[in-house]
């Protein structure tokens, strides 16, 4: 299934599964690399969770997503307009200091990624910020209706650089913040833009 039709479908689900989850100390670790008040891209932003946080801290925040249904939510939850758009419809220009991608990016074919990471960059402001957060393993298929996408810490590193779009400043390894996924890891990577 596409994931935007996924997510259309399931939105009122996935919308009660993930609003509440607590993504504070990735949001600090991005947030320490902006200041109060900077433009910030939040990418697949769901819920609207993490845009409402960086709203509330004084952040001009642009939540978008694919999906109608998620829009929709996002938008009662935050308040916020949200912007409906796939990645590969974005055409930013140096609109933002920061774009936000927590788990966002999961369902992009890894042949695919070079290119909206080229979006990104084009939409960053110079010197500014991406986090990026995948998921760690070594699979690139369908699980289920949907498909899914896996990385290692080297693998993802070396494609966020390979165009020379981005400098990888950091990069950690996390453990799933939902309950019922104990096994999943996260690679977490703040870049710039070069």
């Amino acid at each position: 299934m596409d994931p935007i039709d996924y997510y259309n479908k399931y939105a009122a689900k996935v919308f009660e599964d993930t609003v509440d989850l607590d993504t504070e100390d990735v949001i600090r670790e991005f947030l320490a690399l902006l200041e109060e008040g900077d433009t910030i891209l939040d990418m697949g932003c769901g819920s609207g969770r993490d845009s409402l946080t960086f709203y509330e801290l004084g952040y001009d925040v642009t939540p978008l997503d694919g999906a109608e249904e998620m829009c929709r939510l996002a938008e009662v939850h935050t308040g916020l307009d949200v912007l409906q758009m796939t990645y590969e419809e974005m055409n930013f220009d140096g609109a933002f200091d920061g774009i936000w991608a927590y788990n966002a990016l999961i369902h992009i074919p890894k042949a695919e990624l070079p290119q909206i990471f080229s979006r990104v960059a084009k939409a960053l402001e110079e010197d500014g910020v991406f986090f990026l957060s995948m998921r760690l393993g070594d699979s690139d298929g369908f699980r289920g209706e949907r498909y899914f996408n896996a990385f290692s810490e080297r693998e993802l590193c070396t494609l966020l650089e390979e165009d020379r779009l981005f400098r990888v400043e950091k990069e950690w390894v996390s453990k799933d913040i939902r309950e019922n996924h104990p096994d999943t890891r996260w690679i977490n990577v703040l870049a710039r833009k070069r």
